[in-house]
């Protein structure tokens, strides 16, 4: 039993590992063993990047297929899968990318990367039934609600590049082609309340102000959060944003203490 179990991890380990010998209990079959198991290592490899290619279709279209396969080859030699279920395969790849040199000349590559991530997770999510507006409406009437449930799909993707406008026209999402991209950068909110995953461009101090809301500060509290680090930040215009994008799956009254 434990030469079957040393064979087994010998031959995954050589799967990923293109400089790794083929397993000897394999290679002493001679060399049409050895090419038929180079072989299947390359069709790992080649299944492997066609997933990441699934998952980062904009990152690829960036980049442009030669150089994303060549990315990603190093990326599965470096973080082979740990699970025999791919879903969340890929979760690493956008760090990759920020680290890897020779992407340094597209700088918001990564953060394209963590968007894509970002809706595929909001794709995954468990599902939800967001509150109506009639539910939300005490937020502003009953001075006891201090803390807003957030959707479980709900991803934040913060950038100082225009990620989300560079997402929207790579991915067909856009219906006219910009003549340049807006100037600064963009937060941006990733959900699916019902169907759909949405993307939307969120307004200042709003990347902070969700955060501390995840967080589980108050509603106050979390709006001091974000005037702290945008001082334009509009907190009427923001609960209205989440309030329309179906964001908000409860209320908090202020004696349930802390999220169970």
């Amino acid at each position: 039993m434990s030469r079957l179990k040393d064979l087994q991890q010998s031959f995954a380990a050589a799967l990923v590992d293109a400089a790794a010998p083929v397993p000897s209990a394999l290679a002493k079959n001679g060399k049409t063993a050895t090419r038929r198991f180079n072989v299947y290592r390359n069709n790992v490899y080649a299944s492997l990047i066609d997933v990441l290619a699934g998952r980062f279709p904009v990152v690829v279209r960036v980049v442009g297929e030669d150089f994303f396969r060549a990315l990603a080859r190093i990326y599965v030699e470096q973080e082979p899968p740990r699970s025999p279920v791919l879903l969340r395969y890929g979760a690493g790849f956008p760090d990759f990318v920020a680290g890897f040199a020779p992407a340094g000349s597209v700088p918001y590559l990564a953060d394209v990367a963590r968007l894509e991530w970002a809706w595929a997770e909001a794709y995954h999510a468990t599902d939800a039934q967001p509150l109506s507006l009639g539910s939300l409406a005490a937020v502003g009437q009953d001075a006891e609600v201090v803390g807003l449930r957030l959707h479980p799909s709900l991803q934040l993707v913060g950038s100082i590049h225009p990620v989300i406008s560079i997402w929207e026209l790579n991915a067909g999402r856009s219906d006219q082609a910009p003549t340049r991209l807006p100037p600064g950068g963009e937060d941006a909110l990733v959900l699916r309340p019902y169907l759909e995953v949405q993307v939307r461009k969120l307004p200042p101090g709003g990347l902070h102000f969700i955060q501390a809301l995840r967080a589980e500060q108050s509603i106050g509290a979390a709006a001091m959060t974000a005037l702290e680090a945008a001082p334009g930040f509009d907190l009427a215009a923001n609960l209205a944003g989440l309030m329309q994008s179906g964001a908000i799956v409860g209320l908090i009254p202020n004696s349930a203490g802390p999220n169970p």
